[in-house]
């Protein structure tokens, strides 16, 4: 089976889960990082649900499920314990053309949720196109292992930098070597080691000297 690759946008974004285990928690606090409006609906709930809830990340409504809870949804999960309900909610969700995921079952499912590595605004995923989960999990580790938190932090200088240039009129095609150089002459390992002065030299010597480590964090942090 070959999938399609993409990221979506789901701020404001009205997202179903149905289910309210572990398994629906899950899902649920995957749409609340990505600023979902996220409804549960469930009869039972477990823990990691009723955090979610009393926290105000997702509306919870104990209940069956209704054919209803569909109008208006961009995404559904069917994550009950009960394979006719989520046979029942994939079938609903289809004649309304709301796309559907199906907990564990892959083949059956609209689309599937990639194993995901996130370091800040850097959002790796693997797929196995539902073959192999394990697999998954192990190269998420690997993964996880080989892409530390400077990446996170090198995204954050690199985005900063070139909001800036772009603010200045630069041709973005004139600059792509000079990021492409910040890289290859090693702003990443300095970061993972510490080594802020090796980061500002580089930075100074590619872009300018009001380009450093630290300004370009606090118009980063300005940013809206």
């Amino acid at each position: 089976m070959t999938l399609y690759p993409i990221n979506l946008d789901l701020r404001g974004r009205r997202c179903l889960v149905v289910g309210g285990g572990s398994v629906g928690a899950r899902k649920a606090r995957t749409l609340v990082d990505c600023d979902a409006a996220v409804l549960v609906v469930s009869p039972q709930t477990g823990r990691a649900m009723e955090a979610l809830a009393e926290a105000g990340c997702v509306t919870l409504e104990r209940r069956p499920y209704r054919s209803s809870d569909l109008a208006d949804v961009f995404l559904a999960f069917a994550a009950t314990d009960h394979a006719d309900t989520n046979r029942e909610i994939a079938e609903d969700a289809r004649r309304r053309s709301v796309l559907c995921n199906i907990a564990d079952r892959p083949g059956d499912c609209d689309f599937t949720l990639p194993a995901r590595v996130v370091r800040g605004d850097l959002l790796i995923t693997v797929s196995t196109s539902g073959q192999s989960p394990a697999l998954a999990k192990k190269l998420r580790k690997d993964l996880q292992n080989q892409f530390g938190p400077e990446y996170a932090l090198g995204l954050r200088l690199l985005g900063a930098a070139r909001k800036r240039l772009l603010a200045t009129g630069h041709d973005p095609e004139t600059h792509k070597h000079l990021f492409r150089g910040l890289i290859r002459d090693g702003m990443i390992e300095h970061l993972r080691d510490h080594r802020i002065e090796a980061v500002d030299r580089l930075l100074r010597e590619a872009l300018g000297p009001e380009y450093t480590y630290e300004n370009l964090l606090e118009s980063h942090a300005e940013a809206p």
